[in-house]
């Protein structure tokens, strides 16, 4: 019993000396949680990472990749993104794939941030240069200050981006020419020139192979502690955009938030032109708040905005004010400029074309054209209400005494004066009405009597 006491001891010295010896900041191989980044760099993309990188923490995750394609997007979301990888407790690798993908733009910022910056075989990344509507063309490298032509907003705006670029260069060790490069003159590389310029770690065909060449290293987290991934063999777990980012993605298109505005701007209108339909206004108060949370999201220029709503609000008046046109006209143009000022930024996505504008301008118009033939329609008419809609109805005479007749037309009881005598059952048609006294003419008796043909004696009203 000695013996083996003494051996069980010496097993326990054993293994608690082998966990001593193990790096103090290893990573627990067994979960990777993969984030599939494709499309528009947008606030939908900023929250879905966000929120994978928190999940990752919270599931104990070793190590968090994003298998990135995107074309570049919006300045305010990649910063976002950026801040978040910048302070995450959990390693983030970016791999630009599968084969032929890109990060272009915002996603060459992305790339740099991260902590391992990794390409998949005939993909590319650079042409990081900010763009924007109504800017000049980016200086070119060290020119920008002689040429008169360029835009000051422009050049502050790469300068900006580029000393941003190469900070992150300098943090992860990587080069930072290039993405210099990438930002002032829009340099781009592919994955093995990349490589070879010391501007991405390594290349890998897939995510498997990645984690197998991550297996050892070494990451310095921003927060000072190192980690060593142990990757190889890890269980995979891919994060997919659920609804509420699919939600966001969609409302985050120009074209989206223009028709929800549009539509909400009508149901409102149609609520209160007909009150009680409760329907139009319900979904066009839905809809017009959905439009303004998408304003929101992207980078909107307000006059751009003011001017939709003001050409909208004038497409509509065209209809009810006897301007022959001018507001007509003037909402259509006061639409397609707002539609063209609207979106603050040049990246491919977010541009509103002029077919889309000159479709919902149309469509305004057609709608003005339809309440005006709709209204001329309903003049020509015969008026089905009040005084004017009176003469000619149908009547039944209903009592008759003490020199006062009633009559029931329409379902109300009149007091009528006939210049012929009239009974009980009497068939009467209104000639004209004079405040609460019918003027009438008898049609009928209640045999179908032809008028005339009362006896002596016949009550009637002069």
């Amino acid at each position: 019993m000695r013996g083996i006491f003494i051996f069980l001891l010496a097993v326990a010295a054993g293994i608690c000396g082998a966990v001593s010896a193990a790096p103090a900041g290893a990573a627990a191989g067994g979960l990777v949680m993969v984030l599939k980044v494709e499309g528009i760099i947008s606030p939908a993309t900023s929250d879905f990472i966000t929120r994978g990188l928190k999940q990752a923490q919270d599931g104990g995750a070793a190590l968090v990749v994003l298998e990135l394609d995107t074309p570049g997007g919006l300045d305010t979301s990649m910063r976002s993104i950026i801040r978040q990888i910048l302070s995450s407790p959990v390693p983030v690798a970016t791999f630009v794939g599968p084969a032929g993908a890109r990060a272009a733009s915002a996603g060459t910022f992305i790339l740099y941030a991260s902590h391992v910056a990794a390409m998949a075989p005939a993909s590319n990344l650079g042409a990081a240069s900010p763009v924007s509507i109504g800017a000049g063309a980016p200086a070119q490298g060290k020119d920008a200050d002689k040429d008169s032509g360029a835009d000051t907003l422009t050049r502050k705006a790469t300068n900006d981006a580029a000393a941003y670029i190469r900070s992150l260069a300098q943090l992860r060790g990587r080069n930072a020419d290039f993405a210099e490069k990438a930002v002032q003159e829009a340099h781009s590389m592919s994955a093995q020139e990349a490589l070879s310029a010391g501007a991405i770690d390594l290349i890998a065909a897939n995510v498997p192979e990645l984690l197998r060449k991550l297996d050892g290293r070494t990451i310095k987290l921003d927060s000072g502690a190192a980690v060593t991934l142990a990757t190889e063999g890890a269980r995979i777990e891919r994060v997919e955009p659920d609804w509420r980012n699919r939600i966001l993605s969609l409302l985050a298109n120009p074209q989206i938030a223009v028709l929800l505005m549009m539509v909400g701007i009508y149901g409102l209108f149609f609520e209160l032109t007909s009150p009680g339909a409760a329907l139009p206004g319900v979904a066009g108060l839905i809809c017009l708040l959905l439009g303004l949370y998408a304003f929101q999201m992207l980078p909107v220029n307000w006059a751009g905005v003011g001017l939709l709503a003001a050409g909208a609000a004038m497409m509509i008046a065209e209809a009810f004010l006897p301007s022959f046109g001018v507001l007509g006209v003037g909402g259509i143009v006061a639409f397609v400029l707002g539609g063209l000022l609207l979106i603050d930024t040049d990246i491919p996505g977010y541009g509103l074309t002029l077919p889309f504008l000159a479709g919902v301008a149309l469509t305004g118009l057609g709608m003005i054209l339809a309440t005006g033939w709709l209204a001329a329609r309903v003049r020509r008419q015969r008026v089905v209400s009040g005084e004017e809609q009176m003469p000619g109805l149908p009547g039944v005479v209903t009592a008759v005494g003490e020199g006062t007749i009633y009559a029931e037309v329409r379902g109300e009881n009149w007091r009528v004066a006939c210049a012929q005598p009239l009974r009980v059952g009497d068939r009467i048609r209104v000639l004209a009405i004079d405040g609460l006294l019918l003027t009438v003419e008898r049609v009928s008796g209640p045999g179908g009597a032809a008028a005339g043909q009362y006896s002596k004696g016949d009550t009637h009203v002069l």
